[in-house]
């Protein structure tokens, strides 16, 4: 199988990225991928809890989550561009993603008080869930199937970014951001497809595994970030629209 054919639709894993890699400085492993997650987990979660904190001492952190998103965006770029530097853009993607989750998750639990560490466990849960899934072949990574998800998932990023450009110009999508049975079907959709994502990214890691050079371990450790990010902050948004509905 020629693996520069092969396509996901996380952008970690497309052909720009993991073609014209070298092996000579050692190979990609799995346990260094699960090595390398944790401590970007880590990370993550330190600058989560400092911004989570502020919030709590009725800090303004409107400039911290917005810094975050937009320092995550240009590490995001960074990383897909100069693979060698993910051994340094891909921690500080998780560092600033942290600052971003951190003000999300905090705003949101102080009006649904347990709210988001309850989408960490459905996070979590999902995760091990499509890992099992794709380990024991119940769910079979088939042409058709990646597909389906990339198209699904390209198509609801478009529509994320065609809303978060329309916010500037004060034009609010409530059939997106609002509580409507169409935004709460769109959000559950969202999730869905989030967590598909993760068998592609399941799937491509267990075709390169000892292929691609040793420092595409941090390039695949921002991928799974990616993933496991947007698969949160759907779940939680899901949780809030529902309170808010119901």
């Amino acid at each position: 199988m020629n693996f520069r054919n092969y396509r996901t639709s996380n952008p970690v894993f497309s052909n720009y990225i993991w073609s014209k890699t070298s092996t000579a400085n050692g190979k990609m492993s799995v346990l260094g991928i699960f090595g390398k997650s944790m401590l970007s987990l880590l990370i993550l979660s330190i600058s989560l809890w400092y911004v989570w904190d502020l919030v709590y001492q009725g800090v303004n952190v409107k400039w911290y989550t917005s810094g975050g998103m937009l320092a995550a965006i240009i590490f995001s770029i960074l990383t897909s561009y100069k693979k060698k530097w993910a051994q340094v853009t891909a921690p500080l993607y998780a560092f600033a993603k942290g600052f971003f989750l951190g003000g999300f998750s905090a705003i949101i639990n102080k009006q649904f008080e347990g709210y988001p560490m309850q989408a960490v466990g459905i996070t979590v849960v999902t995760f091990f869930v499509m890992l099992l899934l794709y380990q024991w072949r119940i769910i079979r990574v088939t042409k058709k199937f990646r597909s389906v998800v990339i198209t699904v998932a390209s198509t609801i990023f478009l529509i994320y970014i065609i809303s978060w450009i329309l916010s500037f110009f004060g034009i609010y999508n409530r059939f997106i951001w609002g509580t409507s049975w169409f935004a709460i079907i769109f959000n559950v959709v969202a999730a869905i497809f989030a967590s598909l994502t993760l068998m592609l990214d399941f799937d491509f890691i267990e075709r390169k595994r000892g292929k691609a050079p040793k420092y595409m371990e941090w390039v695949a450790t921002w991928g799974l970030l990616v993933s496991l990010i947007w698969l949160y902050v759907e779940v939680l948004r899901l949780m809030k629209k529902l309170a808010i509905r119901f």
